[in-house]
């Protein structure tokens, strides 16, 4: 009997809430029941200070996405790159490819129309002035279906719903630009993978109402989807961009490419194909997205489902082959998290790394779990990846004029009858905290995000020093050896042509800085380093499996991002610092 009591008094200790939790609970009207929380200090040796229902499996919605960024951390690197590679098959002579250009699509989620310009410099740095071939599409890296939208709810055709795809362009989703003061209206890029019927009436009237928005209807009855515009708009009105998910991106991007291409002065004469690339396609070059930092950045903080399906989608292929599929995705986050001990108990079921889903399930505990080992090997720099309180991303403007401002680093989560928060928060005295609060209640939209924001100013407002073990710690890079070759051959501007391999840098040549602008399968075309030259810039040209364009070098990172804004905008979007 005493040891019964003993066991009571220790459950209730545990689980006990701070009195203003308590309070702020009771004044949100929220069933207790209904409520997840569990705070401690920032660490995975922190003191919990607050748990409620920390272990009970709730729907968990885009919170979860951290779990999905936070493993592509894990496997691959913050600086981690998308390819989309680029191959021929046929004769290149006198600028005339005799036969296919073929990409192939490994899933880059950020490829869009701005990255066109530097993809058809690449192909005229190759010496390719026509193709008298087709454009031969690889979308093989992904098993994913041609599903266009998830159907999770009734806005079938909004740019949450899209589905992924191995050659994704624009997000899936086409814009319909509408201008209601020229009675015009055109398609942002050229696609002719769906139509546009215009039906609008224009009115004077004031833009308000019924009049300020076009009525859109969309038909994919037939092959070719069709976008209707009805009802009336004012003549008053600005310009109105219409994005739908209707259409297949690998189309959309055939379409931007060709028009691209030959705005450039680069003829094709042959048609679109889907095909596998074939093991005697000779490389041309390799287009790089932006460092996997920013991508995981924008899928947090702007909770980009897609984003999320494709981070999950690539960390399947990369564990267990390709091609990707949903169930080995899933399988990846949870063996990676796992395996690093970032993984807490309870039941978890991942879906489809978005959080745009109702079987989904997670607990508060475990995600802290994940929290606390992210903080402790990361530091600031995953912390920054997060929505940070009235400054970015969907907290923005919840905090911006509150003493949460600046102060709380977090990744939201909301459905319906689900608000959900999760991240950290730093007190007035600059002490941290592991926090997650998981509300999944008919109150939650507006009682929920209420409670949430008072705990959180509650803990951001409190003067209790920090420990060691609250102190974030400093960022780190994890550095990436380079695999020697056997052997390089350095083509450039400057005096030096060749680098004898075994030669070692002394510590007055020490680590430089490059700037990597262009990779080929041969040797860059003339005119693309002339243009190099043009801008005083040192370049070498590196030759191992390729060839590498590298400017440079320079002995502080500083000085090489210097270049590097100058570099993005004359020659190459996409370039990207190295070490040498």
């Amino acid at each position: 009997m005493r040891s019964l009591f003993i066991y009571l008094i220790l459950s209730l200790w545990l689980y006990a809430l701070p009195q203003v939790i308590n309070e702020e609970i009771r004044k949100s009207g929220i069933s207790k029941k209904d409520i997840s929380i569990y705070i401690k200090e920032a660490g995975k040796h922190g003191r919990v200070v607050a748990s409620l229902n920390a272990s009970k499996s709730r729907t968990p919605a885009s919170v979860i996405k951290v779990l999905t960024t936070y493993a592509s951390v894990l496997k691959l690197g913050f600086d981690y790159r998308w390819p989309t590679k680029f191959y021929t098959i046929g004769r290149l002579k006198n600028g005339v490819l005799h036969g296919d250009l073929w990409v192939q699509g490994f899933g880059d989620p950020t490829l869009n129309a701005e990255d066109l310009e530097q993809i058809v410099s690449e192909l005229r740095a190759a010496g390719i002035r026509q193709i008298r071939g087709d454009i031969v599409i690889d979308r093989s890296y992904f098993k994913v279906g041609s599903q266009d939208s998830s159907g999770f709810d009734e806005n079938l055709y909004s740019a949450y719903n899209a589905m992924p795809d191995a050659m994704m362009f624009n997000e899936r989703v086409v814009t319909v630009c509408v201008n209601p003061k020229e009675k015009k209206v055109h398609k942002k890029h050229v696609d002719e993978s769906y139509k546009v019927v215009d039906q609008l009436e224009h009115v004077n009237k004031p833009c308000r109402g019924k009049y300020s928005w076009p009525r859109v209807k969309i038909d994919k009855s037939e092959v070719v989807p069709t976008v209707f515009l009805q009802g009336k708009i004012s003549k008053r009105c600005g310009t109105r961009n219409i994005c739908q998910v209707i259409t297949k991106p690998y189309k959309s991007f055939y379409y931007a490419l060709k028009d691209r291409l030959i705005k450039e002065g680069i003829a094709v004469s042959g048609g679109m194909k889907l095909r596998k690339v074939p093991k005697e396609a000779k490389a041309l070059f390799t287009h790089y997205s932006d460092p996997l930092e920013e991508i995981i950045s924008e899928t947090a903080k702007e909770s980009n489902n897609l984003y999320a399906r494709h981070l999950l989608l690539l960390l399947g292929a990369k564990l267990y082959g390709a091609p990707a599929t949903m169930e080995k995705g899933r399988d990846a986050i949870k063996y990676i998290l796992d395996s690093r001990g970032a993984l807490g108990d309870g039941e978890l079921k991942i879906d489809n790394g978005s959080g745009l889903s109702r079987t989904s399930k997670m607990n508060a505990k475990l995600l802290a779990v994940m929290y606390d080992d992210a903080y402790d090997r990361y530091g600031s720099r995953w912390m920054e990846t997060l929505s940070i309180a009235g400054v970015d991303g969907t907290i923005k403007r919840r905090f911006r004029n509150t003493v949460v401002k600046k102060r709380a680093w977090m990744k939201t989560g909301t459905l319906r009858r689900v608000k959900n928060i999760g991240g950290y928060v730093k007190n007035k005295a600059g002490k941290y905290y592991t926090v997650v609060i998981i509300i999944n209640s008919s109150k939650a939209k507006y009682r929920g995000a209420k409670l949430q924001d008072e705990i959180m100013k509650w803990l951001a407002k409190s003067t209790v020093e920090p420990g060691r073990s609250s102190t974030v710690p400093a960022s780190s890079k994890t550095k990436v050896q380079p695999k020697k070759p056997v052997s390089e051959t350095l083509f450039s501007n400057v005096k030096t042509k060749t680098v004898p391999v075994m030669k070692r840098k002394t510590k007055e040549s020490a680590v430089e800085y490059y700037i990597q602008v262009g990779a080929f399968s041969s040797m860059p075309h003339k005119a693309y380093l002339v243009k190099i030259s043009a801008l005083g810039l040192p370049y070498k040209v590196r030759h191992t499996e390729n060839y590498k364009v590298l400017i440079g070098g320079y002995r502080d990172e500083k000085s090489a991002r210097e270049v590097l804004k100058k570099v993005r905008r004359a020659i190459n979007g996409g370039a990207f610092i190295v070490k040498l």
